[in-house]
């Protein structure tokens, strides 16, 4: 079948797809959060950020972190960094030491994101009639 003639099978045809409940992301959007998930992508800087996450007092000493791993100091630097600049983690020196700690703003817009694709609660809605199944 041709383009031309998929549009015309389709004219005057119900919608096959219901209306979306909030607007997508737009560009600027997609960019961040592309940022985002590429710094969740490696292993070793989801298990960081998890650490940060579940320390009590929401914060953690890089003295904590590095001998959870088998990497150099340099390395696990490396990886918050990372985290860092894609807003997941924000730091604190205090004397020789690093603290840590999670940024909620950023990982309550990913949770939204990840439940709701706009990042916001659905529109009320009325439920769509359902559709009559064809008996051939």
């Amino acid at each position: 079948m041709s383009k031309q003639e998929l549009v015309v099978l389709g004219q005057g045809a119900d919608e096959c797809c219901p209306a979306l409940l909030t607007a997508p992301l737009d560009a600027d959007q997609a960019d961040v959060l592309a940022r985002v998930f590429k710094a969740l992508g490696d292993p070793v800087r989801l298990r960081l950020l998890s650490m940060i996450a579940s320390r009590a007092g929401g914060e953690i000493c890089v003295c904590d972190l590095t001998p959870a791993f088998d990497l150099s100091q340099p390395t696990i630097s490396h990886h918050l960094k990372l985290l860092k600049q894609a807003g997941l983690i924000d730091s604190e020196r205090r004397g020789t030491w690093v603290y840590y700690r999670l940024l909620p703003e950023m990982t309550d817009r990913l949770a939204a994101i990840l439940t709701r694709p706009g990042g916001q609660p659905p529109a009320e809605t009325t439920p769509a009639p359902a559709r009559a199944e064809s008996a051939s």
